[in-house]
């Protein structure tokens, strides 16, 4: 198989499409964590790196708003009626959908280019006025990121259709590339600023390593614009609801933002946990539900409801089957995370104190992993029979719960001793001064939890019949045995810590490894011998894969029994 063959290889298997995708997010997140590594150990949780993540909330609102928000929801489903009537007319629609959303990001960008003095001093109020200066001048460098951003998740519209998830794979990766060497070669040579030319860069990356693919599927660009135009018109209809969740969810995180500006390192802090506990959702909730709407939305528009009902059954316990022991070993090696990934690489500013919030915050997120990782996946089986709305209602509303119990605890951490005291206990923060920080992740979790819980009930009314027996049973066996390795990992950590110097980068990596290698090796091998039928599953798609070719519209989901 030649390197063409590779780039432009198709998936045969939902599961094996996820598994590739899960590896491909899992080596551009241990990028990010490098990056973040990078961040930490030039700046710690100083003025620069809450500057540098401060100027990123702007842009990302509008990529998110305007394309996360609804076109990569809308524009698969869409494309996918044009190209199953006529090919020439599918390749004229996605010029069509270039071109409109490419002035619409630029229009949008320069409005916010103007804007951005006035909304900088809303999102960091606690900046001093040379901070917030210096923010600004990064947010209108960075407009040119989602304006890239837009165009490229078109492209990975196009390689989904066709099932070219490898390529997909490889954008996220060369985005990271692209902020790490800005880190490492721009910032030593232009400051700050540096940090978003490298930013851009990556967003370059991420377009342009899919164009080769696009074209090799038939795409040639031509110069189409028109706003009436009816494949526009039926994007426009399904992104609205979606793009207000989304813009909900931006407003959240400005929110967030504008709280820990005015705690001291409180950006720093709660972007780094953040990004942490992403970690698995970026490996295995996202590439789910990626490689599974388009089953989702094919046996729905067919009428066959028990197939819906049995891929959505089998993903669902698949994610519950890799995700809760991930949540628990986050929680077991939260602090050996911390310092290893933040506190190893650079100078060394991140200091203990850092490292002691950071890793309580991230325990506190990883309350709210599984569910993180859960609803991606059953928004997708709403959108999946074009339901935007009810997705969308529940999303804000986790938004207001976010917001108000993220006050809320702020408050209580500031001002109750005694929640204090009982946070300081169970977090170990004791002699920290200032812990209103964690109020924040743990609104978080809680606020993703209540999203996932409606949206589960609401689905269940919506169609009936999702296999909760099913589902129950499976969650109860994985919660039952991820608690016993996470034990047999927490004293396994205590006896190792006779025999290696964990002050020593080494020691603690050896000590850390060690720990959470027992842990996976014993939750596989109690599901082997139990037969888990979701590890089952997971194998078989391995053999499918590489079973004869079939046609890219018989990709399946491999089930577990």
């Amino acid at each position: 198989m030649n390197l063409s063959q590779i780039f432009n290889s198709q998936t045969k298997t939902i599961t094996f499409a996820a598994i590739l995708l899960g590896f491909s997010a899992g080596f551009s997140r241990l990028l990010g964590l490098v990056r973040n590594g990078l961040l930490a150990g030039f700046f710690g949780t100083g003025s620069e790196v809450n500057i540098y993540l401060a100027a990123f909330r702007i842009p990302d609102f509008v990529y998110n708003f305007l394309i996360v928000g609804g076109l990569t929801v809308a524009f698969l489903p869409i494309f996918s009626e044009y190209f199953s009537k006529e090919k020439e007319k599918a390749w004229e629609m996605v010029s069509y959908v270039l071109n409109v959303f490419l002035f619409l990001l630029i229009l949008s960008s320069l409005v916010l280019f103007i804007l951005a003095p006035f909304l900088i001093k809303i999102i960091v109020p606690g900046f001093s006025a040379e901070d917030q200066n210096l923010t600004v001048f990064l947010t209108r460098l960075m407009f040119l990121s989602p304006i890239l951003f837009g165009l490229s998740s078109i492209f990975s519209g196009v390689l989904h259709h066709f099932n070219r998830f490898f390529i997909y794979s490889l954008a996220p990766i060369f985005y990271n590339v692209g902020i790490i060497f800005g880190i490492l070669f721009f910032y030593p040579i232009f400051g700050l600023p540096g940090l978003s030319y490298g930013v851009i860069l990556g967003a370059f990356l991420h377009l342009i390593i899919q164009v080769p693919s696009v074209r090799n599927c038939g795409f040639r660009y031509k110069l189409l614009f028109n706003f009436k135009y009816p494949a526009i018109k039926k994007i426009f209809r399904l992104m609205i609801p979606r793009s207000f969740a989304i813009a909900a969810q931006q407003i959240n995180l400005i929110v967030i933002t504008a709280i820990a500006s005015t705690i001291v390192g409180g950006i720093a802090i709660f972007n780094y946990a953040n990004d942490l506990h992403y970690f698995p959702i970026g490996i295995i909730g996202i590439p789910f539900a990626l490689a599974v709407f388009p089953a989702l939305s094919r046996n729905w528009a067919k009428g066959q409801k028990e197939k819906f009902l049995e891929i959505f059954s089998s993903v669902f316990r698949q994610i519950v089957f890799l995700i809760i022991p991930i949540s628990v070993l986050i929680f077991i090696l939260r602090a050996q995370l911390v310092r290893l990934v933040l506190g190893t690489l650079g100078p060394g500013n991140f200091d203990w104190s850092d490292t002691r919030l950071t890793a309580a915050s991230l325990g506190l997120f990883s309350i709210g992993i599984l569910a993180s990782a859960l609803i991606p996946f059953i928004s997708r089986a709403f959108f999946s029979f074009q339901d935007t709305k009810t997705p969308t209602l529940i999303a804000v509303a986790s938004v207001v719960i976010n917001i108000i119990l993220s006050f809320s605890l702020i408050w209580l951490l500031k001002y109750s001793s005694y929640f204090q005291i009982l946070m300081s206990d169970i977090l170990k923060l004791k002699g920290i001064e200032n812990i209103s920080i964690i109020g924040l992740p743990l609104a978080f979790s809680l606020a993703a939890i209540f999203q996932f819980f409606f949206l589960l009930t609401f689905l269940n009314k919506k169609i009936d019949g999702l296999k909760g027996k099913e589902i129950f049973s499976s969650f109860t066996k994985v919660f039952v045995t991820s608690l016993f390795m996470g034990f047999i990992v927490y004293f396994s950590l205590r006896f190792l810590d006779k025999f290696f110097i964990i002050e020593r980068v080494w020691g603690l990596f050896i000590q850390t490894a060690l720990a959470g290698l027992l842990g996976v090796l014993l939750y596989f091998a109690i599901a082997f011998i139990f037969k888990f039928p979701e590890l089952t599953a997971i194998t078989d798609s391995f053999k499918k894969q590489f079973q004869k070719k079939i046609a890219p519209s018989e990709i399946e989901i491999t089930k577990p029994s």
